[in-house]
């Protein structure tokens, strides 16, 4: 069963973690917008472009497209993307400490760094001991709501998982700050169609965001949920500059 479902896996965790490119919106009247999503209202998305923001009518857009080998982590402000990280990081024992980000995650015992290169705005990848399990930890600068960043993420799922359903969604508590913690099964095409669920913690301090998204194939999701929980709840900033202050323009 192990051999059987790593390498896909691995791959969904691959595709996940990568920074993500440009996106590209296509408008009714036939026109082709390549920027980041920065924010996201009722009726209207602002896109940062190479020639400043634009606000879209929700009603004119078409359809959203993500790169083949895009992530789930977009967001954020474009100058903090596809810049490679060189991460202090260190697990001993059931402690993770992450002095590039400034924060301290408790894991189980035989837990380890996933030692695929990061970019920003990812800061750490970390799988259980039998490559069967993930976590990532993301931080970034964003300028809206807690909503509307959730709004976000939620298109950009949607784009990278076929059949996605929103399971849950709740009000949580992590570092002491109130957050946004959400549960959603999707399809990975690019894990050989496998059913994939994921247990998402938007933690906010100011404009810069936190996200912690945890995830494995759904058949082992109900008896890992308990332990995802906990390690996100183990989460504490030290109060520094995260990474991605320190990028804030």
């Amino acid at each position: 069963m192990r051999r059987t479902l790593f390498l896909p896996v691995f791959s969904l965790f691959l595709a996940i973690s990568l920074p993500a490119a440009a996106e590209e919106i296509l408008l009714k009247d036939g026109t082709k917008i390549v920027g980041h999503m920065s924010a996201l209202q009722a009726d209207k998305i602002e896109v940062e472009t190479a020639y400043g923001k634009m606000q879209l009518k929700r009603g004119d857009i078409i359809a959203i497209n993500f790169p083949e080998n895009g992530a789930v982590a977009a967001p954020g402000t474009p100058a903090a993307k596809d810049v490679a990280l060189n991460i202090d990081e260190s697990l001993r024992g059931t402690q993770y400490v992450n002095k590039t980000g400034k924060f301290t995650l408790t894991v189980p015992s035989d837990w380890k760094i996933n030692q695929t290169q990061r970019s920003a705005p990812v800061v750490t990848a970390l799988t259980s001991g039998d490559d069967m399990r993930f976590l990532l930890v993301a931080q970034e600068q964003y300028n809206g709501s807690l909503e509307s960043y959730k709004g976000l993420l939620e298109l950009m799922y949607r784009k990278t998982f076929g059949s996605y359903e929103e399971l849950s969604q709740s009000l949580v508590k992590i570092d002491g700050k109130p957050g946004l913690l959400f549960s959603f099964r999707g399809i990975s095409t690019k894990a050989n169609n496998l059913p994939v669920q994921f247990l998402v913690a938007i933690v906010p301090s100011g404009t810069t965001y936190t996200r912690i998204a945890t995830w494995c194939v759904e058949p082992l999701f109900h008896e890992t949920q308990s332990t995802f929980e906990k390690i996100m709840t183990s989460y504490h900033s030290n109060g520094l500059p995260t990474l991605a202050q320190l990028a804030k323009p």
